[in-house]
């Protein structure tokens, strides 16, 4: 299949879904309408930029208080977030290595739930074969199920694979397992409505320039299911980053691979008073700033992967 038709086939599937987005603009909302829509915007965003505001300025508080005196407290320091990075917790481990464990951790659970999903997912969306609405209603089940009843099953089995002194379930890769376990279902069903979009006339026109069906998967379908794959993909690396629950159950004993989210869990003390509220607003930053600039990087396709795939 030459570069020409490759380039051709993916501007007719783009050109149909603009065509398809500019059809559906209707006509411009009445001014009293646009008024109240834009009330409510104001408030649903003050109601989350309040709470980050409060935590930014708890992080710059040198006197530890439990409630800010101000956006910018008098005596603003940047000491909290030094001392986090120096000595996160009394475990001897630090900063650094906590979030190269969490990063490895989002990364592998990111990459490899998408190179799974989209692989089933392109089977239940072309291929006919048997059992594949059973399968399909099974996938649905246990996408209905909550994820911390599979802690026990996972604990069980993961905790059976051993070799030496390595044991599976006390490791990341078994944390990472058991998090891509939950995340399939999910993923399997996103990628397979995004792959029911594109027209199926777009493999056969492949074909008929002798493309085989593994040529058009690698160059017509995954090219054109990005914006769903940076989804996933981006929704995977943060299940990653925050897993707590497998993380703190699994690894117990082992420090070495504590990871970000059991450090922040572990400065919180029995009472309010225990805890360094100033330091805890400084990790907590340091901890979601990761996430933030992945979804800045795949902005672009997570917003037309959240808006074409709805499109029919």
């Amino acid at each position: 299949m030459t570069q020409p038709a490759i380039a051709e086939t993916r501007r007719r599937f783009w050109g149909r879904s603009t065509a398809r987005t500019r059809q559906d603009k209707g006509r411009p909302l009445p001014l009293r309408k646009q008024l109240v829509l834009q009330a409510v915007c104001i408030f649903i965003a003050l109601s989350v930029l309040l709470p980050l505001l409060w935590v930014f300025s708890l992080a710059l508080d040198p006197t530890d208080r439990l409630r800010p005196a101000g956006l910018i407290p008098s005596g603003a320091t940047l000491d909290n977030f030094a001392e986090v990075i120096r000595q996160p917790t009394i475990n001897p481990i630090s900063f650094f290595d906590l979030a190269k464990n969490s990063f490895l951790l989002a990364t592998s659970v990111a990459a490899i739930s998408v190179l799974l999903a989209v692989a089933a997912a392109y089977a239940f969306s072309r291929l006919h074969f048997r059992f594949r609405s059973v399968l399909m209603l099974g996938i649905l089940a246990v996408l209905m199920l909550p994820p911390v009843v599979s802690i026990v099953p996972l604990y069980i089995q993961l905790g059976q694979f051993e070799v030496g002194d390595f044991n599976l379930r006390q490791s990341l890769a078994g944390v990472g397992i058991a998090i891509i376990s939950g995340l399939l279902p999910f993923a399997i069903w996103n990628l397979k409505g995004y792959l029911d979009t594109i027209p199926k006339d777009l493999e056969e026109a492949a074909a008929v320039d002798g493309a085989t069906r593994n040529q058009a998967f690698r160059l017509i379908i995954l090219p054109l299911s990005v914006p769903a794959l940076a989804v996933t993909g981006f929704l995977g690396f943060v299940a990653g980053w925050t897993e707590y629950y497998y993380s703190v159950i699994f690894l117990t004993g082992d420090v070495e691979q504590y990871t970000l989210a059991i450090a922040l869990n572990g400065m919180v003390g029995q009472f309010a008073t225990q805890t360094p509220w100033a330091a805890f607003s400084a990790f907590a930053i340091l901890f979601a700033l990761p996430v933030s600039l992945v979804y800045l990087l795949l902005q672009k396709y997570i917003i037309s992967g959240l808006t074409i795939g709805g499109v029919k």
